[in-house]
């Protein structure tokens, strides 16, 4: 998170925990597995490429109707070898695992002789036959189930697939912590549950599974948990109100490192002003996910800070603000973490918020001031050969990365979601909408993609090594001299390339622009 100890309510850091929470293990001091879960993270082979099309993948679909009797419908799934049938609705279809037979068949909720709509999930949860294997895993571990229906492109059913079916650890490990997670019956357990996230990280990294996609499963799991705090607690004045929570920075991006924070901001419907009752409960909530190992944001982009926890019609007006006089103290950085912001809750709320980026009172003033605030991330390279490093204090020689190498890719992308009118997606994505817009050419997001990519994985994996060696959260420096040759010729390069697009975005952003 970029700095703005300016803003009002935020000039000191979060609250630290009190001496009880600080007794209780932490999500981030290492990896080893708590003893009270009795589960264990287990790495094997992976069952094929992540980029394989699921169809590949899809198990056969037993299909029964709504009226069948459950018993029928167990007998039908067991003579076929599956653990699904999907149910025959009148508005498509749903349904029924192994896993709803043990949960309220055994249990005596449901009876053997009831029908099986009465047991069913609809509508299924589906994904399309031609997308990738990761695509599933990702889907999987932000619903939280084990089963996908299969779709052509009329969204006809065509198969069926099952977590088991992509047999690697980067399945398995997610939907473990996925699955202790929704099971936490408390904050004790929640916080047990999200210890398990260092060892599924560097499983997934020692698996060889891709930055990007260790990402964006890690992103999901955090998502789980934040969630799952939220329906443990008891929240008198936020149950009463509407109210949206939102994620900030590389969260809301679905890219973060392993030690980055948690940074987060709440938007209610208009009405009476609850502020000053609610958020006391949103800091309780937010002591709930220290508790279980997460940094919050030390700068103050948190969602008991007055600054990040406004009325809807009250962001709407300071976004703006802050658009129609770019100059105002810290409207640039706001508009950056708005535009890098994702409901977690009520997204028809929480979409209020980037909605004021889509706005038609975007100026050229504007966007030159917040390209201007974008091209100030500069990577460090030396004229000549060399990395432009610290030369004093305790990170001499060494470079930090993420200002450096991700901060200037990432800035430079959300400028452009911000001039496209769709701060939606990954910088990833961002970059390629640029491309088709005109805002970038071809080769320039191609140079973006690559530099953004390799930089990344170089990140997390050097936080995942700092995780395992039980290092605190901001470990993004490295030392040149510590890598192979050819990464650091590779490093330079792309330094170098990023600035190349840098000046000729800023020599040509006008004419570029959107008509």
């Amino acid at each position: 998170m970029q700095e703005f100890a300016d803003l009002p309510g935020a000039q000191a850091p979060f609250d630290a925990p009190d001496a009880e929470d600080l007794a209780r293990p932490v999500a981030h001091a290492g990896v080893d597995r708590p003893p009270a879960t009795g589960r264990r993270l287990v790495r094997t082979a992976g069952a094929g490429r992540p980029d394989q099309p699921l169809q590949r993948l899809a198990r056969p679909v037993v299909w029964c109707a709504g009226t069948d009797r459950v018993r029928d419908v167990a007998e039908r799934i067991g003579a076929a070898g599956l653990s699904c049938a999907l149910v025959r609705t009148g508005t498509g279809f749903g349904i029924v695992t192994d896993a709803d037979f043990r949960r309220r068949v055994a249990t005596g909720e449901v009876g053997a002789d009831a029908p099986v709509a009465a047991l069913a999930t609809t509508p299924a949860l589906t994904v399309e036959a031609d997308a990738t294997q990761a695509a599933g895993l990702l889907r999987m571990i932000e619903h939280g189930v084990h089963h996908l229906v299969v779709v052509d492109r009329e969204g006809r059913a065509t198969g069926v697939l099952r977590a088991v079916d992509l047999a690697g650890a980067e399945v398995r490990d997610p939907l473990l912590v996925r699955s202790a997670i929704d099971d936490a019956r408390d904050v004790e357990q929640l916080a047990a549950a999200c210890r398990l996230l260092p060892a599924m990280l560097a499983e997934l990294a020692a698996d060889g599974v891709a930055a990007p996609q260790i990402g964006a499963i890690h992103a999901a799991v955090v998502d789980a948990a934040v969630r799952r705090a939220l329906h443990l607690g008891r929240h008198p004045v936020l149950d009463g109100v509407r109210h949206s929570w939102v994620l900030l920075g590389s969260l809301a991006r679905r890219e973060p490192l392993p030690l980055s924070d948690v940074d987060t901001a709440l938007i209610w419907a208009d009405g009476p002003d609850p502020g000053p009752a609610i958020r006391p409960e949103a800091r309780e909530v937010l002591r709930a996910l220290q508790r279980c190992g997460f940094t919050l944001c030390t700068n103050g982009a948190n969602a008991h800070n007055p600054v990040f926890s406004r009325a809807r019609s009250d962001w709407i007006a300071a976004a703006r603000g802050w658009q129609h006089d770019p100059t105002q103290d810290n409207a640039l950085l706001l508009s950056a973490m708005v535009a890098d912001s994702r409901p977690l809750t009520d997204p028809e709320l929480g979409w209020s918020l980037t909605g004021s980026i889509r706005s038609h009172t975007r100026t050229s003033q504007f966007l030159r001031a917040l390209l201007d605030e974008a091209l100030r991330w500069r990577p460090p390279a030396g004229l000549i050969r060399d990395f432009v490093v610290h030369h004093t204090g305790e990170h001499r020689g060494r470079l930090d990365l993420k200002p450096g190498g991700l901060t200037p890719v990432v800035a430079l992308a959300r400028w452009i979601a911000i001039a496209a009118g769709d701060a939606s997606g990954t910088t990833v994505e961002r970059l390629r909408r640029g491309a088709a817009l005109g805002l970038l050419t071809g080769d320039e997001a191609d140079t973006l993609t690559g530099g953004f990519e390799s930089i990344y994985h170089l990140l997390l994996h050097h936080e995942v090594r700092a995780l395992a060696a039980g290092a605190a959260p901001g470990t993004t420096f490295i030392a040149p001299k510590e890598l192979d040759s050819l990464t650091r010729r590779h490093l330079r390069e792309t330094f170098r390339a990023i600035a190349l697009v840098q000046a000729r975005v800023d020599r040509h952003w006008l004419h570029r622009l959107p008509g």
